[in-house]
C-alpha cells in the first residue's frame, strides 16, 4: 500500500472539476425534484391518485420502479428519482476507477509511477478511495439536501445511502472489469453492460412484480431500501459486502496477471490485412463493429420489453373513468396513451443513442492518444477522410441500433394486439425521426475533438445535461428556452400525427455545422495538442 495516499491526492488534483460537478448534479437535481414534487402535489389526495395510476401500469413501474409510499413527499421523490440518481452515481463510479486503473497502464503512465517507490495494489487502493469518498460524500448532501427541506431525517439518509450504495456496488464492477481487458474502453462497456443488465432486471422485475428478478439488481436494491417508507437499513449492509466482496475480488485477481495485461487474452489478428481493408471507413469499420453489435442487441431486447409493457398503460384508463372521459373530450383514448407511453420510451431510447454517438466519435481520440492515427496519417490518408470515417460510422451506427429499438418495440407491441407489421413499421418510422437529435452529440464531440481535444469530456457532459432536461424538465417546471437547449426537445411527436421535418432539418444542419467545423479545425492542429 506504500504510496496509496500520494495517489489519492493526484487522483484528487486531476479529478478537481469532473468529482465536484458530478456529485453537484446528482444532489441539485434530486433536491430540486423534491422541490418540485411538493409543488405540484401540495394535497395527500392528489398525491395517492397518483400513486394508483402508476401502481396500475407495469409499464411506469419498469421506468421509474413501484411507489412503496404514495402518501408522503418523501416516497414520491423516492419513486421518482432513486433509479435515475442511482444510475448517475453508477457511472461516476465507473468512470473514476476506470481512468484511475486500466486507463493508466493503458497509457504506461502506471508503468513509470510503479517504477517508483509504489505498492502493487497502491493504485487499486486509491482508486477506490476517491471512488469510494466520492459516493459517501454524496450520501451526506443528500441526506442534508432533503431534511434540509423539511423530510424525514430517517428518509433522507436511506435515500442518501441508497444512492450511494449503488455507486460504491458499481465502484467493485468497475474494479473487476478493470482486471479483464487490457483497453479502458472496454472496461468500461463492460462495467456500463452490467449497469444495463441491473437496470433491465429491475425494469422487468417490478414490471412483473417478481421480486426475485428486481433483487438481482442493485438498482432494485436502492428501490427496496424503502426511502421514506418504512426504511430496510439492512440493504445497506448488502450493498457494503457486495462492494467489498468485488473489491476484493478484483485486488486477488490483480495479483495473477502482468501490468498493463488483462486476464481475458488479447486476440491475435492475422499476419496480413484483408483486401477490405483499403480504406479508413472500412478500418473504423473494423474498429468499432464489435461495440456498434453489442448496443444493437442491447437496444433491440430493450426496445422489445418496452414494447410488449406497452399495451399495460392501457389499463390506466380502464381504471379511471374520469381520465377516460377527458382523454375522450381531446380525441385520444387508451391507443393515444400507449402512444404517449411508446413516443417517450423512444425519446429516451434515442437519449442512450446519443451515448453511443459519442462513444463512436471520440474513438478518434482513442486512436491518436495510443499513437496509431500517426502512421495511418503518415501515409496516403488524409485527415478528413480518417475523420469523416469514424464520423461516418458513428452516424450510421446511432441510426441503426435506434431502429433496432423501435422495430423490436414494434414487433412486440404488435404481437399483443395482432398487428406486428403495421406496428413495426410506425415504431420504426417514430425510432428513425430520433436520429437527427443523436447525430446532434456526434457532431458536438466532432467539434471538442477537433478545436479542444483537452474538452472531449464535455461532450458527455452534454449528454447528460440534455437527458436531465428531457426528464425533469416538466418537472421542475423550467422555461422554454432551457429546456430547448437539448435537441431532443425539437423532435416531433410522430405517432398518429403528421410528422413536423422543418425541426429535423435543422438538427442535421446544425450536425453538419458542427461537424465541419471539427474536423476543419483538427487540419489545424498538431496531433496529440491543442
Amino acid at each position: 500500500m506504500t504510496g496509496t495516499l500520494t495517489l489519492v491526492r493526484l487522483a484528487l488534483r486531476r479529478d478537481r472539476v469532473l468529482l465536484p460537478v458530478w456529485i453537484l448534479v446528482i444532489t441539485g437535481v434530486i433536491a430540486a425534484s423534491a422541490s418540485a414534487i411538493a409543488e405540484l402535489y401540495p394535497q395527500a389526495a392528489q398525491r395517492i391518485a397518483l400513486g394508483v395510476t402508476i401502481g396500475s401500469a407495469p409499464a411506469l413501474q419498469a421506468l421509474t420502479g413501484p411507489v412503496f409510499d404514495a402518501t408522503s413527499i418523501g416516497g414520491l421523490t423516492a419513486w421518482r428519482t432513486t433509479t435515475m440518481a442511482s444510475v448517475l452515481a453508477a457511472l461516476m463510479s465507473i468512470i473514476v476507477v476506470t481512468r484511475h486503473t486500466r486507463a493508466e497502464e493503458e497509457t504506461g503512465r502506471a508503468e513509470l509511477v510503479g517504477a517508483c517507490a509504489v505498492g502493487r495494489h497502491a493504485t487499486l487502493t486509491s482508486a477506490v478511495l476517491v471512488a469510494g469518498g466520492a459516493n459517501l460524500l454524496i450520501v451526506l448532501l443528500l441526506t442534508l439536501a432533503l431534511a434540509g427541506q423539511g423530510l424525514p431525517a430517517t428518509g433522507a439518509l436511506a435515500f442518501g445511502l441508497a444512492v450511494g450504495g449503488a455507486g460504491w456496488t458499481f465502484t467493485g464492477v468497475a474494479m473487476l472489469a478493470a482486471q479483464l481487458t487490457e483497453h479502458a474502453r472496454t472496461a468500461n462497456g463492460i462495467a456500463a453492460a452490467a449497469l444495463g443488465l441491473a437496470f433491465l432486471l429491475r425494469a422487468l422485475g417490478d414490471a412483473a412484480k417478481v421480486e426475485t428478478l428486481a433483487w438481482l439488481s442493485p438498482l432494485g436494491w436502492a428501490q427496496r431500501m424503502r426511502a421514506f417508507a418504512g426504511e430496510r437499513w439492512w440493504v445497506a449492509a448488502l450493498f457494503a459486502a457486495t462492494g467489498l466482496v468485488l473489491v476484493a475480488g478484483a485486488a486477488l485477481l490483480a495479483r495473477r496477471r502482468d501490468l498493463g495485461a488483462g486476464l481475458l487474452p488479447a486476440r491475435l489478428g492475422p499476419p496480413d490485412a484483408a483486401a477490405s481493408l483499403r480504406s479508413p471507413l472500412a478500418l473504423a469499420w473494423r474498429l468499432q463493429r464489435g461495440g456498434l453489435l453489442s448496443w444493437t442487441i442491447g437496444f433491440a431486447v430493450v426496445g422489445a420489453m418496452f414494447g410488449a409493457l406497452a399495451h399495460s398503460v392501457g389499463d390506466i384508463v380502464r381504471d379511471n373513468p374520469q381520465l377516460a372521459e377527458l382523454l375522450a373530450q381531446i380525441g385520444g383514448g387508451a391507443t393515444a396513451l400507449i402512444d404517449t407511453f411508446l413516443a417517450a420510451e423512444l425519446g429516451l431510447l434515442s437519449m442512450v443513442a446519443g451515448g453511443y454517438a459519442v462513444q463512436a466519435t471520440l474513438r478518434l481520440q482513442g486512436e491518436e492518444s495510443a499513437i496509431r492515427a500517426e502512421p495511418i496519417l503518415a501515409a496516403s490518408v488524409a485527415r478528413r477522410r480518417w475523420t469523416a470515417s469514424h464520423l461516418t460510422v458513428a452516424l450510421g451506427g446511432s441510426a441503426l441500433i435506434l431502429a433496432a429499438g423501435g422495430l423490436a418495440a414494434g414487433l412486440a407491441h404488435g404481437l399483443r394486439i395482432g398487428e406486428p407489421a403495421r406496428q413495426a413499421v410506425r415504431l420504426l418510422g417514430a425510432a428513425l425521426v430520433q436520429v437527427p437529435a443523436t447525430w446532434t452529440l456526434a457532431g458536438i464531440a466532432m467539434l471538442l475533438f477537433g478545436l479542444l481535444p483537452r474538452l472531449t469530456a464535455l461532450a458527455w457532459a452534454a449528454l447528460v445535461t440534455f437527458a436531465l432536461l428531457g426528464q425533469l424538465g416538466e418537472l421542475l417546471q423550467l422555461d422554454d428556452w432551457i429546456t430547448g437547449l437539448s435537441p431532443f426537445a425539437h423532435i416531433p411527436h410522430s405517432l398518429g400525427q403528421p410528422v413536423d421535418v422543418s425541426p429535423l432539418l435543422w438538427l442535421g444542419a446544425v450536425t453538419a455545422a458542427l461537424s465541419l467545423t471539427g474536423i476543419a479545425a483538427f487540419q489545424r492542429r498538431d496531433l496529440r495538442g491543442d
